[in-house]
């Protein structure tokens, strides 16, 4: 390869659109509205329209989102929130900074989503929530959590980070965006995200008027008015330019999706008579937009094959290499290796392989021809 293989390649995604980004960008530095400029109401908006919600609330990031959520949902010191065990640390760090209690709950094997059948089955008289994590680029099994949510009385919170642009498909056949069917949906707007900026940023959805209207006085200080705050608020805005460069793009996130996916298909072909070697599971319920191509690399063989890929040039990385219930600051709720057999089992075996809306064939091929010369050995 002449130029080195990326992960993610921004560059040229930025290249691609350029004109439209540089003009997006400029506008908002001649504007000098840096902070809650035009920009950002109208990317706001656009999000809105795009996910089919009554209300989008931007914010200065996707922790910050999970963590308004929580507070706008009003989770006190105690209670009790179910979340995967296979995620981002983000999902259950905000869960701890508030003083709740992270109820972790095992995943399944092949989507990677947290094990709606275990549900019921770990739910008390302290739990308030469920934190379905979209992971990997589809979402979770929604109608069965909100079942269970409803009669249990709890909250659903979508962390749609790594799944927007996804779509739910319900089972008449309709369909809606991921983090537009639970009560709260949550996402990021980092850089190599489906949709991301040039730095942080973060952004709620929600079908509820008056909760999307709590989510955003809590996300500016607790205050609908300057100066007269009504309840106890954080400081996380999206920066004017940020909402800028998002409002350029998301005109494009349909076109992204098609792209990640186009991809994920070549891979899906070129992978499937492996053996020890499995491709992503794409769930009936859900469209996938791969944020990350996740494979499982059977018979220990995962860390040999990401070494000689490397050898070769070519990235990959381990999504996650330690599940969240065995990491040292969450030690303290007093989960041990074997409590969640699969999200441990998928920390050995998870490896994901470049994926991005300008892939060019030419270097697709290279990544599959060395991946199935592995395996021929």
């Amino acid at each position: 390869m002449n130029e080195p293989i990326q992960m993610v390649d921004l560059k040229s995604q930025y290249l691609k659109i350029k004109p439209e980004i540089d003009q997006a960008l400029l506008s908002a530095v001649e504007g000098v509205a840096y902070i809650n400029g035009p920009q950002v109401k109208s990317f706001a908006k656009s999000l809105q329209e795009y996910n089919k919600v009554t209300r989008a609330v931007t914010c200065g990031n996707g922790t910050d989102a999970l963590q308004i959520a929580m507070m706008g949902l009003g989770f006190k010191p105690g209670d009790e929130v179910i979340v995967p065990a296979f995620t981002y640390i983000a999902t259950v760090e905000v869960i701890a900074l508030l003083n709740l209690v992270p109820k972790f709950i095992d995943v399944k094997e092949d989507t990677f989503e947290l094990d709606y059948d275990q549900l019921e089955s770990i739910i008390t008289e302290k739990t308030v929530g469920i934190v379905p994590v979209h992971l990997f680029g589809q979402c979770s099994n929604m109608e069965t959590i909100n079942a269970i949510a409803k009669k249990h009385n709890l909250a659903v919170i979508e962390d749609t980070a790594q799944a927007m642009g996804a779509e739910y498909i319900f089972k008449d056949g309709t369909k809606a965006f991921a983090g537009t069917v639970g009560d709260v949906g949550t996402t990021s707007f980092f850089p190599s995200k489906n949709l991301g900026c040039f730095g942080d940023g973060g952004a709620l959805l929600t079908q509820n008027a008056e909760l999307g209207e709590t989510l955003q006085i809590i996300a500016n200080h607790g205050q609908r008015q300057k100066y007269r705050h009504e309840t106890i608020g954080v400081n996380s805005r999206l920066d004017t330019t940020q909402a800028a460069v998002l409002e350029v793009k998301l005109k494009y996130l349909n076109d992204y999706s098609a792209a990640r996916q186009k991809v994920a298909r070549k891979y899906d072909e070129a992978f499937a008579n492996i053996d020890g070697f499995i491709t992503p599971k794409k769930a009936e319920y859900s469209t996938h937009v791969y944020n990350q191509y996740t494979c499982r690399i059977k018979n220990g063989k995962r860390n040999e094959l990401k070494i000689y890929l490397q050898d070769k040039g070519i990235p990959s990385m381990v999504y996650y290499p330690i599940p969240v219930h065995l990491q040292e600051a969450y030690r303290v709720y007093g989960y041990n290796a074997g409590d969640f057999p699969i999200a441990e089992r998928l920390c050995e075996e998870v490896l994901s392989f470049p994926i991005h809306t300008e892939m060019k064939d030419e270097v697709q091929d290279y990544i599959i021809e060395n991946i199935v010369n592995f395996f021929k050995y």
